[in-house]
């Protein structure tokens, strides 16, 4: 493929991109300023926040992170889990990446970045916790990666985050500080709590998702599943996570304004933690021998981050003003540009596999 098809492929499949989601780095600065404005005219909105509260959690901020899970998990192909173990360096290789080598990578960067912040910190491991189940679908779209096999991957983290989620919580916030003697600064988390609020917040719209894919496929049909009720649907991940963080920016705004720089210093680690995993894991993928659309899907995957399951964690366990519950928050703020300049990197990289492959020829 020459480049000039290259570039025609990737304006193609940004005009596919909802005028939602093509903006949404956008939509998510607006929805802070809106936050931040709406605290300053709502001095007690704390109060009437606590007062609609359940188990230490505000109502309206769980029905907003219940909304923007839901969707997502009703996009995924339950039924293709198995298609992706006929590609076993791919399955491998996702694992690894995705429950060994990328919560390291960010337990490392959260204390190497963090050290005297331990909330901050706390939020970015719960970040690295959380793997990727939804925007990653359009990064890999975007690079030409391998659809079928994202939408596998997917449905393997979705599931496995239910299972591993709660014991990689008690690993790294609890019993590796432990080993290692680092100090957490006396704060206390609860790796109960933290498997509870996981079972809910991703068991019930995993739940959710399910039963709606089986129900509405046995109805509709696939295809008319997929091409008129997810588009409906669909939107309303994004309403959640935007009302989420209006309410989120509401409660922070007097700690955001009095420590500005905190935001930029959680925004650091998640910048080299994107650009780490991706490189690295798109390095393993040629190194092994994927073709060039699973290479992309490999590096995607293990790049981007479920930041609507830590959030919902976060905020159950610490509180909706947590320190927790704002670093979770930054992350898609920096996600988002950082991966599409990623696709760019992506695109470029299969250019020059393909004038590769017709120099062997000739």
């Amino acid at each position: 493929m020459s480049a000039t098809d290259t570039s025609v492929s990737t304006a193609a499949l940004t005009r596919r991109l909802s005028f939602l989601d093509r903006f949404l780095a956008l939509w998510i600065l607006l929805a802070m300023a809106a936050g931040l404005g709406l605290g300053h005219l709502v001095p007690g909105l704390d109060r009437a926040l606590a007062a609609l509260e359940v188990g230490g959690i505000s109502l309206p901020i769980a029905l907003g992170l219940l909304v923007m899970m839901y969707p997502v998990l009703a996009k995924v192909r339950y039924d293709r889990l198995d298609t992706v173990t006929r590609d076993r360096r791919l399955l491998v290789s996702s694992l690894v990446l995705n429950w060994l080598i990328g919560p390291a990578v960010m337990f490392a960067l959260a204390w190497l970045f963090l050290p005297d912040l331990p909330e901050y910190r706390t939020g970015l491991i719960i970040v690295g916790l959380a793997r990727c189940i939804a925007m990653v679908i359009i990064w890999n779209d975007l690079a030409c990666g391998d659809r079928e096999a994202a939408a596998v991957l997917v449905a393997l983290n979705s599931v496995f985050q239910v299972l591993a989620f709660g014991a990689l919580g008690w690993f790294y916030l609890d019993l590796l500080p432990g080993w290692l003697g680092l100090d957490t600064g006396g704060l206390d988390v609860s790796a109960t709590q933290i498997a509870l609020n996981v079972v809910v917040f991703l068991g019930i719209p995993l739940l959710a998702g399910y039963l709606t894919r089986r129900i509405g496929e046995r109805r509709m049909g696939r295809d008319r599943y997929e091409t008129v009720f997810l588009p409906r649907i669909g939107p309303w991940a994004l309403y959640g996570l935007l009302f989420t963080v209006v309410l989120l920016f509401a409660l922070q705004g007097g700690t955001i304004t009095a420590n500005p720089l905190d935001v930029v210093r959680v925004a650091l680690p998640l910048l080299v933690y994107f650009v780490v995993m991706w490189f690295g894991s798109f390095v393993l993928g040629r190194a092994i021998g994927l073709p060039y659309d699973r290479t992309a899907t490999l590096a995607f995957t293990a790049a981007g981050n479920n930041f609507e399951l830590a959030i919902a964690v976060a905020i159950a366990s610490f509180g909706v003003t947590s320190g927790q519950a704002l670093a979770g928050v930054v992350g898609p703020l920096i996600e988002v540009p950082v991966l599409i300049g990623l696709v760019h990197v992506s695109l470029a990289w299969r250019r020059r596999l393909s004038r590769g492959a017709v120099d062997v020829r000739r």
